[in-house]
């Protein structure tokens, strides 16, 4: 495979530090981008995701689909040639126990009415 047919990505975090880059193909899909991201997830770093459903990667201010690939994503990847595609990563919040406890009870319909 020529090395012009890799494209360079680099993941930045919240907190503005990267992870990467790394040279992908674009056959590559999202959801193995997020394995990746998960694995190599600084240690030192709080708020990690443990799982891929934990992470959502946006580009060009579309949040990216697992199943897709990075060619099937539409990234610029003619458009900067030699230039490395920093996608932003944005990681789920943990679950709290009270907001789980919150989901198991019924949901109360509420109606709030204003009258000018």
């Amino acid at each position: 495979m020529a090395e012009e047919d890799l494209v360079e990505l680099k993941f930045r975090l919240a907190d503005g530090t990267d992870i990467g880059p790394t040279n992908c193909r674009p056959s590559t899909s999202v959801g193995s981008l997020k394995e990746r991201i998960v694995a190599q997830w600084p240690k030192d770093k709080e708020n990690a995701p443990k799982t891929v459903n934990d992470v959502k990667l946006i580009n060009a201010g579309k949040i990216l689909e697992n199943n897709k690939t990075l060619a099937e994503s539409r990234l610029p990847i003619g458009e900067l040639p030699g230039g490395v595609i920093t996608m932003h990563v944005v990681v789920r919040p943990p679950i709290s126990d009270n907001e789980k406890l919150k989901d198991d009870l019924p949901k109360k319909n509420r109606c709030l009415c204003t009258i000018l």
